[in-house]
């Protein structure tokens, strides 16, 4: 049996590109192409493929976020994410989405061939150069600050609405630019939407 591939991307070369090369694969054919992710939920009932080449970037959402979605409601279809960029912040942010698969854009059409394969069979293929042992872990009262942060509360302001002083505030913020390794508060959240941490 093929295996049958959803290909979401909104760049039509690009999409149309990868169709006819992996056509070219004896065991896979594509199903399907989706341009827009308001049709991507529809394409799936109606199609049913085994896998989803997905995206980070497209104009109207986020593929991470998508991927997130669409692994609740379709748990045996497996997602396999494309992306220009081969950030570990990235990598990191589409294995907790709950992706199988990455790859940069950049690799040859065999890369993500073989990707797709080895999500269809159910292992994960990623670059190894991702450290595997971070585990970024945020206790609450972090992650109610981080919240504000990220609402472009100073230290004052997160003071004042959480009844702490300002330098149990300003101790708050350290640890959570040192567990988040970064190096500023703008870095923290930028971060930490990369990993899921908290919503855009």
């Amino acid at each position: 049996m093929k295996i049958k591939v959803l290909l979401v991307d909104d760049h039509v070369l690009m999409i149309e590109g990868l169709k006819e090369l992996l056509e070219r694969e004896e065991d896979m054919y594509v199903v399907g192409t989706v341009l827009h992710l308001s049709q991507l939920q529809e394409s799936i009932e109606t199609l049913n493929p085994h896998v989803i080449v997905m995206d980070i970037r497209l104009k109207d959402g986020n593929g991470l976020e998508w991927t997130k979605k669409m692994k609740m409601l379709y748990p045996n279809c497996k997602v396999v994410i494309l992306s220009g960029y081969n950030y570990s912040e990235y990598i990191r942010a589409a294995k907790h989405a709950g992706a199988s698969a990455f790859v940069v854009k950049e690799e040859s059409i065999l890369q993500l061939a073989n990707a797709i394969r080895r999500a269809y069979e159910g292992f994960a293929f990623f670059p190894n150069d991702v450290d595997e042992e971070e585990n970024i872990s945020l206790t609450k009262m972090e992650l109610v600050i981080l919240k504000l942060i990220a609402q472009d509360k100073t230290n004052e302001n997160i003071s004042h609405s959480l009844n702490l002083s300002r330098r149990t505030v300003e101790h708050h913020v350290s640890t959570i630019i040192k567990k988040l390794r970064v190096d500023s508060r703008v870095g923290a959240v930028v971060k930490a939407i990369k990993e899921g941490i908290i919503e855009p």
